[in-house]
């Protein structure tokens, strides 16, 4: 008899955070081990779709919308401020009120200083960590990319702040998702069509500047970040986007400087490595979530 396949499913919730609307996408047994999957710019846990029931088997999985992102709420920045600081809160909020205290967690983009932040909070939350071209060292910071950034971190003129104002258009989304990717034909437009449809909300541009001002406070935290990885040491999977020129692979190698349990893989491909090497990636993070949570 030919056994049953398993199907996934996924589930799509939001909860109520004394009073700010977060979206999550949540899938796979209530009782598994607790992988967090935080995306980052300009994408939302969409970007987790083909992920999400890849590892439903046998992980709870749980993929969150940050403020101002997807299908979370944006309240108008006079009112809400669009920080890390307030990303992480909103996360840990959600975390508390879904009853977990301890998982794995996906760092990707803007999710990684999220997640920095989170484990400075509660240090011996995170079981393990899977970082794809998320950012943690001076390093991953040190090139033309990032110049006009640290230009409005130093002196966040209108004119500078507008300076910025090409990195939320279409065709810096579709560049984002492009760019040194070696299969192309893998890259489905939805990607950067659904991403921009929500970065064309009215007002979403101001909150996306906001972000680009605030990542400024990041570089100083990552010597702590770097201090809790020596100290911690959680099991790490490095699954990175070598030709991402946003964070490049200079970001990736100083974590073999920290970490003792590192499993590292750098890819001919770019900033949304998902999309491009799902079918070698994917396979890679199960196992390791296999192996190191049981």
């Amino acid at each position: 008899m030919t056994a049953t396949p398993f199907v996934p499913v996924v589930q799509y919730k939001t909860e109520d955070l004394d009073g700010f609307q977060m979206f999550y996408r949540e899938a796979g047994p209530a009782d598994g081990p607790v992988v967090l999957l935080l995306h980052g710019f300009p994408t939302s846990s969409h970007m987790f779709r083909n992920l999400i029931p890849f590892l439903a088997d046998r992980f709870r999985v749980i993929a969150p919308d940050l403020p101002g992102y997807g299908n979370s709420a944006a309240p108008d920045r006079a009112e809400f401020s669009y920080t890390f600081d307030n990303a992480a809160k909103y996360v840990q909020k959600l975390l508390t009120k879904l009853g977990v205290t301890r998982y794995a967690v996906n760092v990707f983009d803007y999710g990684a200083p999220t997640a920095w932040r989170l484990a400075l909070a509660n240090p011996d939350a995170i079981t393990a960590l899977i970082v794809q071209n998320g950012n943690a060292y001076d390093e991953g910071l040190d090139n033309d990319f990032w110049v006009p950034i640290k230009r409005y971190w130093a002196d966040s003129s209108p004119e500078n702040r507008d300076a910025l104002r090409g990195l939320v258009t279409l065709d810096a989304t579709k560049f984002q998702y492009t760019d040194g990717m070696a299969h192309a034909s893998r890259i489905a437009p939805d990607n950067w069509i659904v991403d921009q449809a929500l970065l064309d909300r009215p007002g979403n541009d101001e909150i996306q500047l906001d972000y680009f001002l605030d990542y400024g406070t990041n570089p100083a935290l990552y010597p702590p970040v770097q201090e809790w990885l020596r100290k911690t040491q959680p099991p790490t999977l490095i699954v990175w986007g070598a030709n991402d020129v946003i964070f490049p692979a200079e970001g990736a190698h100083p974590y073999k400087r920290d970490l003792q349990d590192i499993e590292f893989h750098l890819f001919d491909s770019g900033h949304f490595l998902l999309e491009d090497r799902a079918d070698e990636v994917f396979p890679l993070i199960h196992d390791f979530l296999t192996r190191k949570l049981g």
